[in-house]
């Protein structure tokens, strides 16, 4: 063949493939830009890089913007793809590339249609601009469909919807569910998940011997209904409403009332108060029409703030800081969203305006602050009874006076002393009485002592005030923008309003208040308040939400694991009328919150983290709780629901600490009842809970961290009141069981793990409970008053179950 048949052939064929491949590898088709470009923008770029959120101050979601750049300079030099910045930032290195951030890499392809259209000049169609694209969480919120797709099965059964969901990404990812627990861990685990105590001994035997199929329902129904699940799950909201018993800052003043909050919380709790009136009563109770004492209480929510009290502070930016801080406690309990980041300029990262932050902020500018006088029934019983039991004294005082001995005093004398005495409240009134004993000043000054102390005792009437809100009518402030958040700089003047990404408010009347606020939160077509609140339910009953950050459900925050399974969660909580008690009943009688938590059964290399939840979690419980369940298990706890706070014994060198720390220790059965009725002072909370990663109450918290430290296996080990549960517990058995250290071993850790002790454990304790023996014996001489030896013995062995890690943990 010649050369110039060879030519022709190659031709040829070279002809054959183009038209093949759609002439792709000869003369290829011009890139399109609304139909190749643009699908690229908007789903890697215009996310942080929009009209509104400008990452590194650039925008794509126009050409004039484009060609503009950022801070970096110029991105893109149509024709020259070599100097376009762009490229380089989405061109991967060893697997990665800069942009975009916290993302795979563009495909091979998609960088190739970017190369060849700023090649091509980037041409981009007159006036078209592009939208970013809506993040997951403002996408309208509507019920999806159950997958019908999975079967249930004796390993895992479909009891609800729930496992439906879960079962089909189980199946999509080819991982199999972990077996169900057994009956002692799952009675363990409701317990801590529903009323933050431990189940008694016989409770578990009893359920763990009951053969009715509804036992496990029944068993969720009797928590549910306990007076202690308000207790339990009134924590988690006074997390989220920054609940302390004092101001902050340096004066940190106790404030002597804010219990009263606390109160109704648990009780609202209690009585399954829905979740919308819940939040509207918090918000706006003040504004609702003839509103009831609790209405009033309940918009100490908002008065949970940092307060500075101290003399000559600005009080005008601390006001504005107050409100800063329930504009963004505001935005982020009820809608997820990081609305503190617009309050000096539009929010970097989801859409929100600072004119919008100061449109918010307008709707609490007229809110101040009062007190409303409350009087609770165990009040007037507790002063009752103090006066009956003071009474006595008093009037045995009272009849010395009247019938000591004075001369020369005439009847109107007599009726004047009368008169005196029957109004006697003060120990100053009695200089009154002063002059008609002069005769017998050395008896009287005897008497009239005795009557001073008396009257100081006197118990006082209830006269608790509870802080709350109230709307001022008259001399309204106007809100400006805050140039670059500095109060005193005002910007443009904004009236109240909400997010133009979410639906519109709806007034009542012309101006819009708080009342609409909280009505506009529960709007059916706001999808936020839903979504976020079901989460939260389920990160209190698994240790992790769908949504892994509860507090953020923004473009910085985590996509759901389990988007459908979340919206039909939201969903169900409208149509079941907002109650928290049925979607926490919904959840436990699923089969995935029954499953085992045993992540050591077998491997799963697809999900070590356990993202698809085909586990349950383990996890050492909250700080109040792990001082609960000592209290539980050693039979101290006072159940007392509700009321003041108490002060626990700490240490001097903790209470010397500063000027305004007083901590005058509870008495009595009180100084046992639950954590979370310990005063918390702001700038010296108690050392226990703060070891166990209690929050600071200074900022809205909606997940707790949990740290793993040796000081937290010392403060166990240690603490007094950890050891003096241990005692109490030990000297029970001691003198319960006597020398049956096997019984006593098997009671203990019932009371503790709700189960008894394998035989390796059994032998393992029965062992160190005779070296402790022979210890105690052997240094029984050295102590004053002498020790039992096998008291002490058994004292030290509560010490050890107590501090075994399984005690702590709820599996």
């Amino acid at each position: 063949m010649t050369d110039s048949r060879i030519r022709t052939t190659l031709i040829i064929l070279l002809s054959g493939l183009c038209l093949m491949a759609g002439n792709q590898f000869c003369a290829a088709e011009p890139v399109d830009f609304r139909r190749d470009v643009a699908p690229i923008l908007e789903q890697h770029c215009l996310v942080c890089h929009n009209r509104r959120v400008r990452q590194g101050e650039l925008s794509l979601h126009s050409l004039e913007a484009t060609l503009h750049g950022g801070e970096s300079g110029e991105i893109v030099d149509p024709g020259d793809p070599d100097a376009s910045y762009l490229l380089d930032l989405i061109t991967p290195s060893n697997g990665v590339a800069e942009m975009p951030r916290e993302a795979p890499p563009l495909s091979e392809q998609e960088q190739s249609i970017l190369r060849r259209w700023i090649k091509e000049g980037a041409v981009w169609p007159e006036k078209l601009e592009l939208e970013a694209p809506l993040l997951w969480s403002l996408a309208p919120l509507s019920q999806p469909a159950v997958p019908v797709d999975v079967q249930s099965t004796d390993h895992f059964p479909l009891r609800n919807p729930i496992d439906a969901f879960i079962a089909s990404r189980l199946q999509a990812a080819g991982v199999q569910p972990a077996p169900p627990a057994d009956r002692r861990t799952l009675i363990r685990r409701l317990y801590l998940d529903l009323v933050g105590l431990l189940p008694a001994p016989d409770e578990v035997e009893a359920f763990v011997a009951d053969a009715d199929p509804q036992s496990y329902e029944k068993l969720v129904d009797k928590l549910l209904a306990s007076p202690h699940f308000g207790e339990r799950w009134g924590r988690y909201w006074l997390d989220m409403a920054r609940y302390a018993d004092s101001s902050g800052y340096l004066g940190d003043s106790i404030r002597p009332h804010v219990w009263v909050y606390r109160e109704w919380v648990i009780d609202a709790i209690n009585q399954d108060l829905p979740f919308d009136q819940f939040s509207k009563e918090q918000l706006a109770g003040d504004l609702f029409e003839k509103p009831t004492v609790s209405q009033k209480v309940a918009t100490g929510f908002h008065r949970n703030t940092l307060k500075n009290t101290e003399a000559g502070v600005d009080l005008e930016l601390y006001r504005t800081k107050e409100i800063v801080d329930r504009v963004n406690t505001t935005g982020m309990v009820w809608l997820g969203l990081t609305f503190g980041c617009a309050e000096c300029h539009d929010h970097k990262h989801d859409p929100i305006s600072q004119n919008e932050f100061y449109q918010l902020y307008s709707f609490f500018n007229n809110a101040d602050e009062t007190t409303v006088k409350v009087t609770r029934d165990w009040e007037e019983q507790e002063y009752q009874q103090a006066l009956a039991d003071w009474q006595p004294d008093y009037d045995r005082c009272q009849q010395e006076i009247k019938t000591y001995e004075i001369a020369d005093l005439t009847d109107k004398q007599r009726t004047e002393i009368d008169k005196i005495l029957k109004g006697y409240k003060r120990s100053s009134d009695l200089k009154k009485l002063e002059p008609f004993y002069q005769t017998k000043k050395e008896g009287w000054d005897k008497l009239s002592a005795r009557l001073g102390k008396l009257l100081s005792s006197r118990p006082q009437a209830p006269s608790t005030r509870a802080p709350i809100f109230t709307e001022r009518t008259k001399d309204r402030r106007e809100t400006f923008v805050h140039v670059r958040g500095v109060y005193n700089r005002p910007g443009d003047k904004v009236s109240p309003g909400t997010p133009s990404v979410l639906p519109d408010l709806q007034s009542r009347q012309p101006a819009p208040d708080r009342l609409d606020l909280a009505n506009w939160l529960f709007r059916e077509e706001n999808p936020l308040t839903a979504r976020v609140a079901v989460n939260r339910i389920w990160q209190h009953l698994f240790g992790r939400g769908i949504v892994s950050t509860p507090n953020d459900f923004g473009t910085k925050g985590a996509t759901p694991t389990h988007p459908l399974l979340l919206d039909w969660l939201a969903s169900e909580y409208r149509q079941r009328d907002w109650s928290r008690k049925a979607m926490i009943k919904l959840i436990v009688m699923s089969s995935a919150y029954q499953m085992s938590s045993a992540a050591n059964a077998r491997d799963v290399p697809q999900d070590v983290n356990n993202l698809l939840f085909w586990r349950q979690n383990s996890f050492r419980v909250e700080a109040e709780i792990v001082r609960d369940i000592h209290l539980t298990a050693s039979g101290l706890l006072d159940r007392t629901i509700g009321r003041k706070g108490i002060r626990p014994p700490l240490p001097a060198f903790v209470t010397d600490v500063g000027r305004s720390v007083k901590w005058p220790a509870t008495q009595g059965s009180a100084r046992y009842r639950r954590g979370m009725y310990i005063v918390f002072k702001r700038t010296v909370p108690f050392p226990m809970l703060m070891t166990f990663d209690a929050p600071d109450a200074t900022v809205s918290c909606s997940r707790r961290e949990r740290s793993n430290t040796p000081l937290q296996a010392l403060t166990l080990l240690n603490s007094p009141m950890f050891y003096e549960c241990a005692e109490v517990l030990g000297k029970q058995m001691q003198e319960k069981h006597d020398d049956n250290i096997s019984a006593a071993i098997q009671e203990m850790y019932l009371r503790c793990l709700s189960r008894p002790a394998g035989e390796p454990e059994a032998v393992a304790l029965q062992s160190a409970w005779s070296d402790l023996l022979h210890l105690a014996e052997a240094k029984q001489t050295d102590t004053k008053p002498p020790q039992k030896p096998a008291e002490t013995a058994m004292v030290q062995l509560a010490r050890i179950i107590m501090n075994l890690d399984e005690f702590v943990t709820r599996d």
